[in-house]
């Protein structure tokens, strides 16, 4: 069994209106960002990547993949939450909708797909990424801060809520959890700051 997973959500990306939102890159910026995860005390035991299709966590999950030799398998039930119906919002209105998702769970708010629903496809696509991943080595998965949310909620064994979305800003934090029996080893933390192995859970 694969010993400890880690979720990552993508850093800075490159905001384009014109674009839709899932095949956005990420940012130089985010590049860069994203190459701090190799500093982690424990990126040298990973032994395998899993992303979402997005744009924006394959090129991350890239980044890891070449550094560490390592493949990476795209995952399309790891992106984040169905939002095609609105498409690109401004940051205010965006966040606002993120409100009423995370707040309204059984509701689909101006189309978005619930987050009741999102949770239990991210949770199914965990499951099968851990089932797949090696029974050596810790596993990586690059996805996206509202995904991360609605696991954490789930590992947490609390109501779904934005409570558990990452730290504001930019994106680029991670959390870990026990592969065989999904215990939550630490919360949020940036992947920018190298936290010491054995480091206490947060």
């Amino acid at each position: 069994m694969t010993g400890h997973a880690y979720f990552i959500t993508h850093p800075d990306v490159a905001i384009d209106p014109a674009v839709p939102v899932p095949d956005w890159p990420l940012s130089e910026r985010g590049r860069d960002r994203m190459r701090a995860v190799l500093d982690q005390p424990w990126a040298p035991r990973l032994r395998s990547l899993f992303c979402s299709t997005e744009r924006k966590a394959r090129d991350g999950a890239a980044i890891l993949a070449e550094a560490l030799g390592l493949p990476v398998t795209e995952v399309e039930d790891l992106g984040e939450n169905d939002r095609s119906s609105t498409g690109y919002l401004p940051k205010l209105e965006f966040e606002a909708m993120a409100d009423a998702f995370f707040a309204r769970p059984q509701e689909s708010v101006r189309g978005w797909e619930r987050a009741a629903d999102a949770q239990r496809r991210i949770v199914a696509a965990v499951d099968d990424v851990l089932r797949r991943a090696p029974a050596a080595g810790d596993v990586a998965i690059v996805s996206h801060g509202g995904v991360g949310a609605l696991l954490l909620c789930h590992l947490q064994e609390r109501p779904i809520s934005r409570e558990a979305d990452q730290p504001a800003g930019q994106g680029g934090h991670y959390f870990a959890f026990t592969a065989e029996d999904r215990t939550l080893l630490h919360g949020w933390r940036s992947i920018d700051t190298v936290a010491p192995d054995g480091a206490p859970v947060r």
